[in-house]
């Protein structure tokens, strides 16, 4: 394609009404009060700003028309006027008082989470979420969905490309949530623009934010702080549904995490292990060491022929466990899971490793 074609074809791009489908002048009000108040605060900020801008300029071009040079009027000269001085600095402090009044009301409302009916931890990985509800004793990772992982070099995209999940945070409607928010490795940051929550997720350390979503639905975000090579693929899908539903999906989660704890004492089946370690390898495992096994050398090695999948199991599982150089820890997997996974690993792509069982899994630990 010619240098013309080329600027020709850039220029319709720009221009064609496809680019501003999704194209918004403002800032997302939301669906609760934090976020509304934040909404409210800008709106007041920005036409303060427009009715400033319309009194300046509007002096600026009366004076420049009204005393222009073609009408005769001279320059004044003079210099170190008290009053001129006193206006302009006396104006914008009493302007920015006004300002500060309400800002400071909302930046103390986001901060004040002692009315929060329950709480829930967010923890980010790379790259992934993991979500605690330490009341109600769940605990679950949230990944990208297949359906995007599958579609990355596909010319066919699903709905929600990039921004769906394999397991979704479960809200109550018109409840007061905090959130405590941390990091297992990197910093993250966990953001839902419809609730008006941004809060880094730092290693070692707790940063908590809060929301009452008042409006059922689904809500989607982003991890929006460079935390590596799948920084893009970590969204965050949250669906708020009401008080007797969410009632209704803790009893069930709650009897899966029974229905796990008693899958990690019992003996599994080689086959059964490789049914379920397929399809934690490739939410977990496939984004660095690829779904055929082939890894991205040398910073992810292949998992076909590897000298781990196929030495000692022991070995194996501590560097699942604990990580490795560029591998994260994946101890926040569950005993089934891990032993799963690790027998997957050890007996896919033509590995020919042992079996392990959530026993051994959990004696290593």
């Amino acid at each position: 394609m010619s240098k013309l074609s080329r600027v020709v074809a850039s220029s319709t791009a720009l221009i064609s009404t496809a680019v501003f489908s999704e194209y918004g002048l403002n800032m997302t009000e939301g669906v609760t009060s934090v976020s509304r108040d934040i909404y409210g605060l800008h709106m007041m900020v920005f036409w303060i700003c427009v009715a400033i801008a319309i009194i300046v300029f509007g002096v600026m071009a009366y004076s420049l028309y009204t005393h222009r040079k073609s009408k005769g009027f001279k320059a004044a000269n003079f210099h170190e006027s008290t009053k001129a001085e006193f206006l302009w600095t006396a104006i914008p402090v009493i302007i920015l008082i006004v300002m500060a009044i309400p800002a400071s009301k909302v930046l103390i409302d986001l901060e004040d989470t002692s009315k929060a009916q329950m709480t829930i931890k967010i923890t980010g990985h790379q790259w992934k979420w993991q979500y605690d509800y330490p009341k109600e004793g769940i605990s679950f990772i949230s990944n990208l969905a297949k359906s995007s992982k599958n579609s990355l070099k596909s010319d066919t995209k699903p709905q929600h490309y990039l921004l769906e999940v394999d397991k979704r945070l479960v809200l109550p409607v018109d409840t007061s949530i905090r959130f405590l928010i941390t990091s297992n490795d990197v910093i993250h940051n966990w953001w839902v623009a419809e609730f008006g929550v941004k809060q880094d997720a730092n290693p070692g350390f707790i940063n908590d934010a809060w929301a009452q979503v008042d409006k059922i639905g689904v809500y989607r975000g982003q991890c929006a702080e460079l935390c590596g090579k799948d920084h893009g693929f970590m969204p965050i899908v949250v669906e708020v549904v009401s008080k007797a539903d969410y009632a209704a999906w803790v009893a069930k989660e709650q009897a899966s995490a029974a229905a796990a704890v008693a899958s990690a004492t019992k003996t599994w089946s080689k086959a059964e292990l490789m049914t379920k370690g397929k399809s934690v390898y490739e939410a977990n495992c496939a984004g660095c060491h690829k779904i055929d096994g082939s890894g991205i050398p040398p910073i992810f090695p292949a998992m076909k022929d590897s000298v781990i999948a196929n030495g000692p199991a022991l070995e194996h599982m501590k560097i699942v466990l604990h990580g490795k150089g560029g591998m994260p820890t994946f101890k926040m997997l569950g005993d089934s899971d891990l032993a799963s996974v690790i027998t997957y690993e050890r007996n896919a792509f033509g590995n020919t490793g042992s079996v392990v069982q959530p026993s051994d899994v959990k004696s290593v630990r």
